[in-house]
C-alpha cells in the first residue's frame, strides 16, 4: 500500500480516490487483491522478529540558479589563471609581473 502512496502523491490535490465495493467493481487491480502468505517463496517476505526496511527512491530537486551558479564561482576562485585575469582586470593596468605569472595558453589569449 505504501507503495502506491508513495506512486500517487505527486498527484494530490488533482486526483479523487473512491472506494467502490467489490460487487461494483468488477475490474479490481493489484491494490485490491489478497496479499500473498509471508513465507520464504514470496519475493516480499520478511523473517518474523525482524524489521522490515522500507526503501524510498527520492528526487532531488536543487535550485540552479544559486546552486550552480555557487559551484562555479568557488571554481573561479581556485583557478590560478582566473584569479590572475581577474586581478589585472580590476587593476586596469597591464601588471608585466602578473600577466608573466598565467600558464602559456593564458598568456597568449591575453596578450591578444
Amino acid at each position: 500500500m505504501l507503495r502506491w502512496q508513495i506512486a500517487i502523491q505527486e498527484y494530490r490535490g488533482n486526483i479523487n480516490i473512491v472506494h467502490k465495493s467489490g460487487n461494483i467493481h468488477k475490474n479490481s487491480d493489484g491494490i485490491s487483491r489478497w496479499a500473498l502468505p509471508n513465507t520464504p517463496d514470496n519475493p516480499a517476505y520478511v523473517p518474523t522478529g525482524s524489521k522490515p526496511q522500507i526503501l524510498i527512491k527520492g528526487i532531488n530537486i536543487t535550485d540552479v540558479r544559486t546552486e550552480f551558479f555557487e559551484e562555479v564561482r568557488d571554481s573561479y576562485k581556485l583557478d590560478k589563471n582566473f584569479h590572475i585575469i581577474t586581478s589585472l582586470l580590476d587593476k586596469d593596468c597591464k601588471d608585466a609581473s602578473l600577466a608573466n605569472s598565467m600558464d602559456d595558453i593564458w598568456k597568449k589569449s591575453y596578450e591578444n
